[in-house]
Formats: C-alpha cells, structure tokens, sequence
C-alpha cells in the first residue's frame, strides 16, 4: 500500500482538511478519502505516516459495524469495489481508494467536537495541575494524572478551521446549540463511548478519551467523520495501568511527546510548519496504528477485511 500525502480523484473537491479529502458525489452523497498526513496541536506535519490513512478508514468502518443498529451513521461503504460500483466516474481509480475511501451520505456537520473523557489525561490534566478545572469549571479535588473519571465528563469543543480547538464548559454548548440538541449530542456521544470503552477493553485496550463528529442528514442526527481511532482517541493497555503517572500509547501520543520537547525546548511555538520529525518517531507513530488496528479488530490491515 503506497504513502498518500495528496490525493487527485475526477471528484469536485470540498475541502482538504488536515488528513481527509473531501469529494463531492452528488447532492446526497460525499467521498471521504483519508491520506496518511498526520496532524499533531492542531498542525499537520510535513512528514506523512505510511497507512495511517488505511488504519483510520478501515477502522472507523469497524467501530461502525459495530455500533449497526445503535447509533444511525453517515457510512455507505468503504469497499473500494462497491465505491467504484455506485460512482463509476471512480473507475480506474481502485489503488487510489483502496482501504482508505469511504463513500458517506451528506450531512451539515454540528459546529461542536463532542469529547468524552473517561480518564483524566492530555490538555485536561494540565489544565486540572494548573487550576483543578476542566474549561473553566471545578473537578474534584485530588485527581492524579491518568485517573478514571466515573462517570466519564463530557467535555465540547468549538472546532476550528484552522488554529487550536478549544475546550468550552456545556454551557456555552447550550449557548450555541439549544438545550435540546445539546442533550441529545452528549446522550449519543457517552453512548458511543461507553461502548466503545467496553469492547476495547476486552481486547486489552483503555479508550482513556475520544471525540466525535455528528452531523445532520434530512433532519437525522448522524456520527460522522472518524470514530475511536488513533486520530481522536486516547489508546493505552489495559495491562500495567497505573494512574499517577502518563500511561503507554498506542495512538499517536509519542509524536505529540515528541513535539512538546521541541515546543519546550524553544525550537518550535506550536504554530505552522511543525519542526521535521524523525524517522524513528515516523515508523515508531506507524507501528502503534497497525498495532491498535490489530488488537482492536483481531485482522491484519493488509488482510482482506469485510466491510
């Protein structure tokens, strides 16, 4: 499987985002095709991950299966065959979509992140050792890095375009939403985690946090974009947690790490272009996609994968 930075489809383009291509179909559908740019605080890096792209396409098409008759999604199909079969315009273009398209239904995407947070971790624990808050509101007291928040907080955020996300408190949520869509994004948002959380953690896996996209289709609430992988989740072993302390990655925590030395060391201000990454962080961030898609699913990603 090649290493896609860009992609070129007979499509209309409608946006290049920080790690998909979004191409329009018709006035009902969309294609999403995930390329193996990685982004990190916000910025996309320069250095590409090879099959990143295939690892979070195939595996949202998984958690989606999964949660078939639960959640109502924006997924078509992420066959590359049944893609080229429903937009025929895509014929000849198989390698280009294999294992890393996903043909969608349209949806106008809800202005808000939606993050669960079921462990205190990330940009919530520094803002909890700085001022025992998570966007401004109180947690309780004496929380330890890595600690299990039961039951999990919501947590929105505004999303940005371009520039860093921001943690706002659900009452601002309310503000720009309505009480009602609130409820029900946050209602469908811990259902989601909740058994994400439980099935990971048969396999071995802590979701430490995630967070989701829905969007609305013809008036139906949909989950759209990603969902649990290693781009919006927090992955550690269920074996050797032990809160106190940061616990071991298998999403891309160790690029992050990486860029914070760099960010703390005054060689990078956490703006455009990141600093280069190393190659040992590049094959290292690799390894730890294929190895959740591997826990997780129990297939190889280069295997032939129903969908």
């Amino acid at each position: 499987m090649r290493t896609v930075v860009d992609s070129s489809l007979p499509l209309p383009i409608l946006n290049r985002g920080k790690v998909r291509d979004v191409y329009a179909v018709d006035s009902e559908r969309i294609l999403l095709l995930a390329t193996d740019r990685v982004s990190a605080f916000d910025v996309v890096c320069t250095e590409p991950v090879p099959y990143k792209g295939a690892v979070l396409t195939q595996l949202t098409a998984w958690w989606l299966r999964q949660l078939e008759g639960e959640i109502p999604h924006h997924m078509i199909t992420a066959d590359a065959r049944k893609i080229i079969a429903a937009v025929p315009v895509l014929s000849g273009h198989q390698e280009a979509l294999e294992g890393r398209a996903m043909l969608c239904r349209r949806a106008a995407v809800v202005p808000i992140e939606c993050v669960v947070r079921g462990y205190i971790a990330g940009s919530a624990w520094k803002e909890y050792r700085a001022h025992g808050t998570l966007a401004g509101e109180p947690l309780p007291p004496g929380l330890r890095e890595s600690d299990r928040l039961d039951p999990p907080i919501f947590s929105p955020a505004t999303k940005a375009v371009t520039g860093h996300d921001e943690n706002i408190p659900v009452s601002r949520m309310i503000e720009i939403l309505g009480a009602e869509e609130t409820a029900r994004l946050e209602r469908f948002a811990r259902l989601v985690y909740e058994r994400g959380h439980e099935i990971a953690r048969r396999r071995g896996i802590i979701i430490a946090d995630t967070k989701f996209e829905f969007g609305r289709s013809g008036g139906e609430l949909l989950l759209v974009d990603e969902v649990l992988t290693p781009d919006s989740s927090r992955f550690w072993p269920v074996e050797g947690y032990a809160p106190g302390a940061p616990q071991p990655s298998f999403d891309k925590q160790p690029l992050r790490d990486w860029l914070d030395v760099q960010r703390a060391a005054g060689r990078w201000d956490g703006n455009a272009p990141a600093p280069a990454l190393p190659d040992d962080v590049v094959a290292s961030t690799s390894a730890r996609y294929l190895d959740v898609f591997r826990r997780l699913t129990g297939s190889d990603l280069l295997k032939p994968h129903p969908t």
